[in-house]
């Protein structure tokens, strides 16, 4: 299906083609480009310009850029604009004009991109649904999500992030929303704010990105959340909120995790005589909490919600983001430990909502060297925390239910405050990086253990992952274990 045309784009982007082309998709990456696709001359880290003969070479329809390359004739298909990343919101911007779809944008100091993806799970069932392939919520990745929409969407979820104050309603507002969501304020970015309070009113502005008429979603539990209802009335949309606190108009009454699910039952104030019962593929409140918020959205959307409850159990955490799998150390054995990878982020909210699924799962005994299956965490920097970071990681050892666990490792600069803070008896290793602990994965495990992995991006504890990995076969852990 086509998705742009040379004359479209041309008059989206008040651009100049050099020829007529069509374009099937938008790429800002030759490595992941599609034969069809309109490249995207983007200078980030490094100029997109650089990549455009490489790009036409393997099938690129056109490529969008602010000059014509060295080496790339005339006469090849370009659309040339004054400015590459203003001429990528406008077609953006175009896309979302020329759609019926109800768009939904998605926000939140943690899991942002876990409700996206539960939204999309939701939505997919009852229409046309298009969402990002990736955490592209940025300055270039929220119109590059909207300028990919297809004309014949039903639904999109846009998924809307921040490192600066000022950030998030300008991108609100490109995507013009029908309904916004908050998924949680929590201590993260702190190093740019002055306190969480700054954080809740950067979150509240998606609002600012609504339609006339449109619907503020959030959650109600949280001491910033009378920050985030004057925000939705302010701006004349219509508050709905959704938590465990009583005047939450999507309540959470009971959240039972089992080893690999969890089962919630909750009530919409709107069909009180009605509870609604749903199961999340993986263990954690944070989950359910997430999926409630999700399932108010589908019920704005106007989408029927018991079905929205019964797709919910299509998702699952992806790579990085709280996703559990069993690596079998020996086939014929039968061993095993299971692994909790969720390497990708990390703030205090994210940390606390990991070990309480790690305290709440069960070891499998007898398998391993040592007998007893253990709870392991390997915990990496949290970044961007400001100057209460220190405060803020040896505050993890007072987490409630640590005694849960058998030990504890701790890896980078910051995480040797907890280190020092830890009960001797949790204390493993403290390492200054990732890359000191990986070769040594192998001795930190044994058959029968569950072990986390968590920490900000930049502490780069995905290197232990992969260690991990390494040495066995994942594979999804089966029906009633973990």
């Amino acid at each position: 299906m086509t998705l742009w045309t040379a004359a479209d784009a041309a008059t989206a982007t008040q651009g100049r083609s050099t020829a007529d082309w069509q374009a099937h998709g938008v790429s800002i990456d030759t490595r992941t480009l599609q034969p069809g696709d309109l490249f995207v001359a983007l200078k980030d880290a490094r100029d997109g310009h650089d990549f455009v003969a490489q790009a036409l070479a393997k099938g690129a329809a056109a490529a969008l850029v602010s000059r014509i390359p060295e080496g790339v004739p005339d006469s090849a298909p370009l659309l040339v604009v004054p400015d590459v990343l203003q001429a990528l919101e406008a077609l953006g911007a175009a896309a979302r004009a020329r759609t019926a779809a109800r768009v939904v944008g998605v926000t939140g100091s943690v899991g942002k991109t876990s409700t996206k993806e539960m939204l999309r799970a939701i939505l997919s069932g009852q229409g046309k649904t298009h969402a990002a392939e990736a955490s592209y919520n940025n300055h270039w990745g929220v119109p590059l999500t909207l300028a990919r929409m297809p004309a014949d969407a039903r639904f999109a979820v846009i998924e809307i992030g921040m490192n600066h104050p000022g950030e998030i309603a300008p991108l609100a507002r490109l995507a013009h929303l029908d309904v916004a969501m908050i998924t949680t304020v929590a201590p993260a970015h702190l190093e740019a704010f002055d306190n969480i309070e700054g954080i809740a009113h950067e979150k509240a502005s998606i609002f600012d990105g609504l339609k006339a008429g449109g619907i503020a979603i959030f959650n109600a539990d949280l001491p910033t959340t009378p920050i985030l209802r004057a925000k939705a009335i302010a701006v004349g949309a219509k508050a709905v909120s959704f938590g465990m606190d009583e005047t939450a108009d999507w309540r959470l009454l009971e959240a039972r995790l089992t080893d690999e699910t969890t089962v919630v039952r909750a009530i919409c104030a709107a069909r009180a005589t009605e509870p609604v019962l749903f199961k999340v593929s993986t263990p954690g409140r944070h989950f359910a909490l997430n999926a409630l918020g999700a399932l108010a959205v589908a019920g704005a959307l106007g989408a029927d919600p018991m079905i929205a409850a019964h797709d919910l159990g299509r998702w699952a955490p992806p790579a990085g983001r709280g996703q559990r799998e069993r690596i079998t150390l020996d086939i014929v054995d039968e061993t095993f430990f299971d692994l909790i990878d969720d390497a990708f982020n990390a703030n205090p909210a994210s940390m606390a909502a990991a070990l309480d699924v790690l305290i709440a799962a069960r070891p499998t005994d007898g398998i391993g060297r040592v007998g007893g299956g253990r709870r392991i965490a390997i915990l990496g920097d949290m970044l961007e925390l400001g100057p209460d970071e220190a405060a803020l990681h040896v505050a993890i050892a007072q987490h409630p239910g640590l005694g849960a666990l058998h030990v504890i490792h701790c890896v980078g600069p910051r995480m040797r405050a907890l280190y020092q803070a830890l009960p001797r008896r949790l204390r493993g290793e403290w390492v200054e990086a990732a890359s000191d602990l990986a070769p040594r994965a192998r001795t930190l495990i044994d058959a029968g253990d569950i072990l986390l992995v968590k920490g900000s991006k930049g502490s780069k504890v995905s290197l232990v992952v992969d260690a991990l990995r390494k040495m066995g076969q994942a594979t999804a852990p089966k029906e009633g274990t973990v």
